[in-house]
């Protein structure tokens, strides 16, 4: 309670120590500059971390309950060993259903990665067997020796190997989007540091006068703190607005291919970047009471 005080008072303090900061030059279109580009990068690199988690989730549950079996066989033995493993399916503990996909459901899966124009007929294509597991699933390596006993062309393949990099990979693009946070908060720190710093030495002699006359540096500090957070919240505020309307009119996932899928927010996600201003707020604050803290010992 006590921080919040201090900061309050710091915030809306006495006005007239405003006449302290100069009201336009560099110093104030920097602060302002800064934390509103700052807040636009940090507006994608949060919707970025958020639909890497989403992403992490979907395709771990995508893939969590299913497996595939690869029937490679003779065209004379494909429906027989087919035949042979989806009756072993149907025996298994933890098989919760099993379907072998159709000529035309293959033909869709490699259009996507050959086109429309591959003679499909003339190869002799593995059949795909696709299979659901309950909850409590199933021994996938006695389901393989049973396999090779009963189907001797049927591969398991339980997408452990698939999954576990697409997981990986989502979850260091969300670590991705949180260090992206961290050192957009930390630049825009340090700019704002290096523009406080500035203006502080530009009235050295202005403040020495105060001094002169009494006033005490906390008085000093804090015009200089409230009028550097105001103009980082302001800046802000405008960055965290258009960043959220860029991710707003990012293209549809039908429209982008699926190379920007989830990208944004969703529900009461699209509340967050509000947020940002008071992070940047804040962020200006600290930055600017130490170094307003600094520099006034330094011109002691």
């Amino acid at each position: 309670m006590k921080l919040r005080q201090k900061i309050a008072l710091r915030l809306l303090g006495d006005r007239q120590s405003d006449r302290v900061v100069p009201p336009s030059g560099h110093t104030a279109w920097l602060t302002t500059f800064t934390a509103g580009a700052m807040t636009f990068l940090a507006v994608f690199a949060l919707a970025l971390s958020l639909a890497a988690g989403r992403m992490a989730d979907r395709w771990s549950e995508a893939l969590s309950r299913t497996a595939t079996i690869r029937i490679s066989a003779p065209a004379d033995q494909l429906d027989l060993q087919t035949r042979a493993v989806l009756d072993l399916l149907a025996q298994t503990p933890g098989i919760e259903a099993a379907r072998a996909l159709s000529d035309q459901e293959q033909r869709d899966l490699l259009d996507d990665w050959f086109g429309p124009d591959l003679p499909l007929e003339t190869l002799n294509l593995p059949r795909l067997v696709e299979l659901t597991e309950t909850g409590s699933g199933y021994d996938a390596e006695g389901l393989r020796q049973r396999l090779s006993a009963e189907a001797p062309g049927a591969v398991l393949d339980d997408h452990t190997r698939w999954r576990r990099p697409l997981a990986v990979a989502a979850g260091r693009l969300n670590l991705l989007g949180i260090l992206s946070m961290g050192l957009i908060l930390g630049a825009m720190a340090a700019m704002i540091t290096l523009a406080a710093n500035a203006a502080l030495a530009a009235n050295a002699q202005v403040i020495r006068v105060l001094r002169l006359v009494g006033a005490r540096d906390s008085y000093i500090a804090g015009a200089f703190v409230r009028r550097f957070t105001f103009r980082a919240f302001g800046g802000a505020v405008i960055g965290a607005l258009a960043g959220t309307l860029g991710v707003a009119f990012l293209p549809a996932t039908d429209a982008a291919g699926g190379f920007l899928t989830g990208l944004g927010f969703t529900g009461l996600g699209w509340l967050l970047p509000l947020l940002l201003p008071l992070l940047s707020a804040t962020t200006a604050f600290f930055a600017t009471r130490a170094a307003a803290r600094a520099k006034l010992q330094e011109l002691t």
